[in-house]
């Protein structure tokens, strides 16, 4: 089944025909006509929830809601509807709501991917890894890139769900170019400890392998929701250094506070604030890639003839 619906396309009062991820449902609940229940409904491009209001009929229902579960796609017929100025799916008994079959979907329609070339990336990544001359430091990173299993999470994890480098491949997308950012920030100030720098820009973010679940969307995982990639990330790191000889104590905390401290902020997340140039320069060199390529998506997804879009991060974001 080809798609040619998404999302980001949808307009209220648009007639929905076509097939979208289920990103989490809820069970159903009364309503004054009947029994009525939710789900998320998400492509590449986007979510939008879904509502189905049935008739009195709790059996019949209880049996629609329970045809599809988490993760699956399915194809969807309905409409388009408003609801406290957002749109909606608006689905009844007359709607479709059928679990598809992997082969009648392609996952590319679901889960978007980096147009640049991964490979590529990663032998740009691995060359800056092999420049490391501390042999701590050189032990530490190979011990991660070395791994054939970590590497593969690697490449494929997003950079995040909804905001910078939101795809499969944005995480060594992000890593790379906050890197290269922090090499320009050593050659502008080379009393910087190079290694110390830029192993620290390339393990900042490992904890999103971890923080977050790729399927037919990009979700976070339960370790994600209760810990954070900042401190799935240090404890990461702390475990590889265990199985490293004679990894020097202050270089280990130091590695450990890049880990905790790269969100700048308690408020943003960080259980410390960067303490040391290294730590500061990681930290503002995240935030300029993570708030750069963000206006960059939001400045290519405005939909609008001014030479301004209003946005929560930005303020008003100027178009031409």
């Amino acid at each position: 089944m080809t798609k040619t619906q998404f999302i980001k396309d949808l307009k209220s009062g648009d007639i929905v025909d076509s097939t979208f991820a289920v990103k989490y449902k809820k069970p159903p609940k009364t309503y004054t006509s009947g029994f009525s229940f939710e789900f998320r409904a998400s492509d590449k491009t986007g979510e939008m929830t879904a509502k189905y209001w049935g008739d009195r009929n709790e059996t019949g229902v209880k049996e629609v809601y329970e045809r599809f579960q988490t993760g699956d796609v399915i194809h969807i017929t309905g409409r388009v509807g408003e609801f406290k100025d957002k749109l909606e799916m608006a689905l009844d008994t007359t709607s479709t709501l059928r679990r598809c079959a992997s082969t009648e979907y392609d996952i590319e329609d679901f889960v978007a991917k980096t147009d640049k070339n991964v490979e590529s990336m990663m032998g740009e990544l691995m060359s800056i890894i092999n420049s490391i001359k501390n042999p701590h430091l050189s032990a530490l990173l190979n011990s991660f890139f070395h791994d054939t299993n970590f590497v593969e999470k690697f490449k494929r994890c997003p950079g995040s769900m909804h905001r910078h480098q939101n795809y499969i491949g944005g995480l060594l997308e992000h890593t790379l170019n906050v890197v290269k950012l922090c090499n320009t920030m050593y050659a502008v100030h080379p009393s910087l400890d190079r290694d110390l720098l830029l192993t620290g820009a390339i393990l900042h973010d490992i904890g999103k392998t971890r923080e977050y679940a790729v399927t037919t969307s990009i979700d976070v995982s339960e370790e994600g929701m209760l810990i954070g990639h900042l401190v799935i990330g240090e404890q990461m790191v702390l475990d590889r250094i265990k199985m490293l000889e004679n990894f020097p104590e202050v270089l280990r905390m130091k590695v450990a506070h890049i880990m905790l401290s790269h969100h700048g902020l308690n408020e943003y997340g960080s259980p410390k604030n960067p303490q040391f140039p290294e730590a500061f320069a990681i930290y503002y060199a995240d935030e300029c890639d993570a708030k750069v390529d963000l206006c960059i998506r939001l400045k290519k997804e405005a939909e609008t003839e001014d030479p301004w879009v209003y946005t929560k991060d930005f303020k008003h974001i100027y178009l031409r």
